[in-house]
């Protein structure tokens, strides 16, 4: 049972007290006037005053108990909400005759929310804090918080049980404050360029957008199977044929695949699409988006991740190829030969499956030996057209790609190519992964026949770029998983998520 902890039932019984003798141990109304950063600002001058105390000042806040030091007449505490923590004393003298000892002492506990009146006064250790003169149970926390000075260390628990994560770990409510400020300034950032945002389906009638494994889900109503989005690119790149001309949309998209410190299951993306550029004016509108983020979020151009520096002031472009002889070590002549490649990944004990082509080999020495190595920003360019099924052919190169992926500390933030808009090179693309597939590539892209039918009828040409959001936050914010960023991540079920049937069933 749920509730079945000896310390829980000490106080399910005092709320049952409490409803007995006529208090709501979960009241509804609450007449916060203030917060507590509020507050603490407001009152900042009070260490200035002779009497370091102003009795004619006064203030409701509402918040959690995080400390509870309780004494014979007088008790000191600490409440948190959102925005900060505040001292507060309380005083038998100052609360209704018979409320500090029969109310306070015996029912109120650490994890309680509660909303306390009074005016503002700085202690003799010089902490503003708050007298108080009035005193409300909002909330009765029956489950006792994890002991103080130690929290929760458990990484797994963190995960599963967010809420007591973020009740005891600010920093981590500072990291999610972030992430939602970088999702509000991308928007921003996007329709001040003149971008509509848009909404596309998260069901879809063929798994496409990206090479990767999707989820499927059956559509009652419809009696069909859908696959959830791995990306929305085909559903915007329709909307470009149709006539809009610069698209974007934040999105959720989900992919069927491994889990590790970057990737989840279900993970967030921004995607956007737009006519008459190509690629290397996405490389521009790029940097100029993370200077708009490091602006707006007052962060260090050179900014620390774990061990590394990375330089915001030291953007790169180097194409793939290159990069593999430049960054990665390789000797020029094996880079592009189909034979040596496999020869030189074997020698390396790198797995190499036979079918596999000479760009897919080529983007295997690039996986293995150059991407860990990319710290400052770096967009690797001209990507081999095996490995890119939806981006256009280089006019004077038919071999390679116009397109780029952008590293930063080692890690894929961004994808981005000139968009192929030729209807007759797409299906011969589409037909070419559908060959894939039966080879036995699980993450080929599908036939989507209704899409090469859109781009027959003409689509302008596009520059489109997908960034990885939860990457991206992890960057900025200096965090290694990708779980840290993500208030819920996907995670192993436990007995307790276990249906009790199926439970005792196993």
């Amino acid at each position: 049972m749920i509730f079945e902890n000896k310390y829980i039932q000490q106080r399910i019984e005092k709320a049952n007290a409490l409803k007995d003798a006529g208090y709501n141990p979960y009241d509804n109304v609450s007449n916060r006037n203030t917060t507590i950063e509020k507050y603490l600002n407001v009152n900042s001058d009070i260490a200035e005053t002779e009497n370091k105390r102003d009795e004619n000042r006064h203030y409701i806040v509402s918040g959690r108990i995080k400390f509870l030091r309780i004494m014979g007449k007088a008790s000191f505490a600490k409440i948190e909400d959102e925005s900060g923590i505040l001292q507060i004393y309380v005083s038998r003298d100052n609360l209704p005759e018979g409320f500090y000892n029969t109310m306070f002492k015996k029912n109120i506990e650490v994890g309680d929310i509660i909303e306390i009146g009074g005016f503002p006064f700085v202690t003799g250790q010089g902490e503003l804090s708050l007298h108080v003169d009035s005193l409300k149970l909002l909330t009765k926390a029956i489950a006792p918080l994890p002991e103080k000075f130690h929290g929760i260390t458990d990484k797994e628990i963190r995960y599963r049980k967010r809420y007591l994560d973020l009740i005891m770990n600010s920093e981590v409510r500072k990291t999610f404050q972030t992430r939602s400020r970088v999702i509000s300034l991308t928007r921003r950032f996007f329709e001040d360029k003149g971008f509509l945002e848009v909404e596309t389906p998260m069901m879809h009638p063929i798994a496409g957008g990206a090479n990767a494994k999707p989820f499927v889900t059956h559509h009652n109503a419809l009696d069909v199977d859908r696959y959830l989005r791995i990306a929305p690119e085909l559903y915007l790149k329709r909307l470009i044929v149709g006539g809009f001309e610069a698209v974007f949309e934040i999105n959720r998209n989900f992919r069927n695949e491994g889990m590790d410190a970057t990737h989840n299951p279900e993970f967030t993306s921004i995607e956007f699409y737009w006519a008459y550029k190509t690629y290397k004016d996405l490389i521009e509108i790029t940097k100029e988006y993370f200077q708009y983020l490091f602006e707006h979020l007052d962060l260090p151009t050179l900014l620390p991740y774990g061990d590394l520096k990375v330089n915001f002031d030291n953007f790169q472009e180097i194409p793939l190829i290159e990069s593999l002889t430049t960054v990665g070590g390789i000797p020029t002549d094996i880079v592009k030969d189909k034979e040596k490649i496999i020869t030189y990944l074997n020698e390396k004990a790198i797995p190499v499956k036979p079918e596999m082509n000479l760009g897919q080999l080529q983007g295997e020495l690039f996986d293995e030996f150059v991407e860990e190595k990319l710290i400052d920003p770096t967009f690797i360019t001209e990507y081999p057209v095996e490995i890119s099924p939806l981006a256009r052919r280089n006019d004077e190169h038919p071999e390679i790609t116009e397109r780029f992926e952008l590293f930063i500390a080692g890690r894929e933030i961004a994808n981005a190519f000139s968009e192929l808009n030729d209807p007759i090179d797409q299906l011969s693309r589409f037909e070419g992964q559908m060959a894939a597939k039966e080879s036995g590539d699980d993450e080929a892209h599908e036939m989507d026949s209704d899409f090469v039918e859109a781009l027959s009828y003409g689509m302008a040409p596009t520059a489109g770029q997908g960034i990885g959001i939860d990457r991206l936050v992890m960057l900025l914010t200096n965090e290694h998983s990708i779980r840290d960023v993500l208030l819920f991540p996907a995670m192993k079920p436990t007995a307790q998520d276990t249906p009790e049937e199926e439970s005792q069933a196993k």
